[in-house]
């Protein structure tokens, strides 16, 4: 389907740094965590990666493969007022050969922009186990210089269907609201200050998830946090969400930012996320070695 996609849409994909990936856990709780995007022009996927060491997006998207890739921040990629553009999309995960995913790895993270998230440099790459995901687009929203008060262009084998919301695909399972008491953390009030926009994500009554990135603010009175731009062209219902609000830290290595999820709901005439779950942080670990790594010997000898 990306052979067919406008050449501005096809750009996003290859140049951005960063795209964010939405995974489906087994409760219904979508799940979006910034990652680096690996594609090149008229391929039939979209690729990103995950270390052997943490494959929790792997695995999840592994037990149910409709994600999302939403391109969002245009940061580094050279493009000029680029679209925001949101892929939904059939996942497959891919470890089976960890020795060529690790040598595909540390090729490519190379020709990323420096300062990329996914980047790495010098011989390290070559020992870091790495699992792909490749994502087969299905269905494409694009915003043109990521304007979600205007309806988004749509890219889609059923494009009548979309239109009119009339389409074929089943409705799945979709997750109601939790309920219960606000989780609340100080770290709630970077949203809409030092983030002023985040990334939500919600499941569409066909059952994949959706995301877009949208201008927040925080009412620590109510305990929640509120959507603010009057998004147009977005699947709302009362349900499981989360936010996802993340920047790179210096080396780029370990993004930092904040993940909230909790139940979206419709109150005082707009959409709001009340927290029920709150990581604050998004550093992933450590980069660690492979543990067959020849140790370097003692001088001192055997005691």
């Amino acid at each position: 389907m990306t052979a067919s996609l406008p050449p501005a849409v096809q750009a996003v994909f290859a140049q951005f740094a960063t795209t964010e990936l939405t995974t489906v856990g087994r409760a219904g709780q979508p799940v979006t965590w910034p990652v680096t995007p690996y594609y090149r022009p008229g391929a039939p996927c979209i690729d990103v990666t995950t270390s052997l060491g943490y494959p929790k997006k792997a695995d999840e998207a592994r037990a149910n493969p409709l994600v999302a890739l939403l391109f969002s921040d245009p940061a580094r990629s050279g493009l000029p007022r680029p679209p925001m553009v949101l892929v939904q999309g059939s996942a497959q995960v891919d470890d089976r050969d960890p020795g060529a995913n690790r040598a595909r790895y540390a090729r490519e993270s190379r020709e990323k922009p420096a300062g990329s998230a996914g980047r790495v440099s010098g011989r390290l790459g070559r020992y870091l186990d790495r699992i792909y995901v490749h994502v087969r687009p299905e269905r494409v929203y694009v915003w043109p210089e990521g304007n979600i008060a205007a309806e988004p262009e749509l890219y889609d084998a059923h494009m009548e269907e979309v239109r009119s919301g009339q389409s074929e695909e089943p409705e799945r399972f979709h997750a109601r609201p939790g309920g219960g008491a606000s989780a609340w953390s100080p770290r709630i009030a970077e949203l809409g200050t030092r983030y002023e926009t985040a990334v939500l994500s919600l499941v569409s009554p066909d059952g994949f998830p959706f995301a877009v990135r949208v201008p927040v603010h925080v009412d620590a009175a109510a305990r929640w946090v509120a959507i603010d731009g009057a998004p147009a062209g977005i699947p709302f219902q009362p349900g499981l969400a989360c936010l996802t609000a993340h920047a790179e830290g210096p080396g780029a290595s370990r993004p930092r930012g904040l993940q909230v999820r909790g139940d979206l709901i419709f109150v005082e005439d707009t959409w709001a996320l009340v927290p029920h779950q709150v990581s604050a942080g998004l550093e992933t670990p450590r980069l660690r070695l492979t543990p067959w790594l020849p140790r370097r010997r003692s001088r001192a000898g055997p005691r």
